[in-house]
């Protein structure tokens, strides 16, 4: 019998959580290099791996067999990733089933990105427009735990942060359990965000999304207006100093990850979730350098 154990009853019981976000691989044979990765990270205890879904519903079933492999097979919480792309209602209601018969009890709704080669998110027939909705309709189906996202820095297609909040409040009124949050690399807005949720009533744990810096390439892509991430100026200027130095940047996107997160340690933070782009060795690195209370 596989034990279940929903993220929001974990958030209840624990001072502070850890988890780690791994994607699905666009080759096939890759799966393996994963599954390696993830029995690694299994070493640090996270409290839940979250599985990605890909840009357009591209991954749906890896998504679904890499949730299962990591419930079912490697015995840690899972936290299964899934977006409102090309589905209609009864394809998230088959894909929520084939969930739960993996013994998946946690999601993380999202809106999703538009398909690859389109600028907007449509709407398909039948199907949603927004995470709010894809919330309600989960919560209404079966008893999963539901994670969503925040934007401490405002989604790039939000009008305004006070927009965005009211978008996240929404998500979190039709049921949401608990927020994490995108990429950010400047505490203050994390912490401005947080605030500003709070006046909102928004009373769910909200879980620092954490990006460690390894490579030139991962920072130009970051920086672009895709993410809508701010690089901080000493972020920015040491990465540029050090491009053609791959193991300085990596060493020092370690180093900053760390002190980001000392600081967040300080400030009553519900855990950590740290986007791994499938490498365990910086995610070992950093937390082997940070006093969490486990």
């Amino acid at each position: 019998m596989v034990q279940v154990m929903k993220i929001k009853n974990i958030l209840d019981q624990k001072k502070l959580t850890l988890s780690c976000e791994v994607f699905p691989p666009k080759r096939e044979g890759n799966l393996e290099i994963l599954y390696t990765t993830i029995k690694e990270l299994g070493v640090i205890s996270p409290d839940f791996i979250s599985v990605t879904y890909g840009a357009g519903g591209s991954t749906r079933d890896k998504t679904i067999e890499i949730a299962s492999k990591v419930k079912n097979d490697f015995g840690m919480e899972v936290l299964a990733h899934l977006t409102c792309v090309q589905s209609t209602r009864d394809d998230i209601a088959a894909i929520l089933d084939a969930l739960r018969e993996e013994n998946v009890e946690n999601i993380l709704a999202l809106r999703g990105d538009p398909p690859e080669g389109t600028e907007k998110f449509v709407r398909i027939a039948g199907g949603f427009g927004y995470a709010n909705e894809l919330v309600e309709f989960i919560k209404a189906h079966d008893d999963f735990s539901i994670g969503v996202a925040g934007y401490p820095e405002g989604h790039i297609e939000a009008p305004s942060i006070d927009v965005d909040l009211v978008n996240l409040k929404r998500k979190v009124d039709a049921g949401a359990d608990f927020i994490i949050t995108q990429l950010f690399f400047n505490n203050n807005d994390f912490y401005r965000f947080r605030d500003r949720a709070l006046k909102l009533k928004i009373r769910v744990p909200i879980i620092p999304g954490i990006f460690p810096v390894l490579n030139y390439n991962q920072f130009i892509r970051i920086a672009s207006p895709l993410y809508g991430a701010k690089i901080t100026s000493r972020l920015a200027d040491k990465i540029e100093k050090l491009k053609d130095n791959p193991g300085e940047i990596e060493k020092y996107g370690i180093e900053y990850a760390i002190n980001q997160m000392y600081n967040l340690l300080g400030n009553e933070v519900p855990g950590f979730h740290i986007y791994t782009m499938n490498r365990s060795d910086p995610v070992r690195k950093i937390l082997g350098e940070l006093p969490l209370p486990r």
